[in-house]
């Protein structure tokens, strides 16, 4: 029941085909950025921001501030 509760504020676009899920599915980022970011449904997310206003699609490696994370940019190119 917990989790029917917390998935009515996840945010829109977190599902298999977020690169913030998949980070944290991963285990390549904090908790901390799902929580405050993709469970509080998107809220202050320069990613989602972006990405609704602009149509713009942020690099995987772009964290929700909007800053780019090295260790994450350096795991997506070496998988790609």
């Amino acid at each position: 029941m917990l989790i029917n509760h917390m998935r009515k504020n996840f945010c829109r676009w977190y599902d298999e085909t977020s690169a913030i899920k998949r980070a944290y599915d991963k285990g390549l980022i904090e908790k901390k950025w799902v929580e405050q970011y993709c469970w509080s449904g998107g809220n202050k997310c320069e990613r989602k921001r972006r990405f609704e206003e602009e149509g713009y699609i942020s690099p995987d490696y772009v964290l929700p501030d909007g800053t780019e994370d090295p260790r994450l940019k350096k795991f997506y190119s070496k998988s790609h």
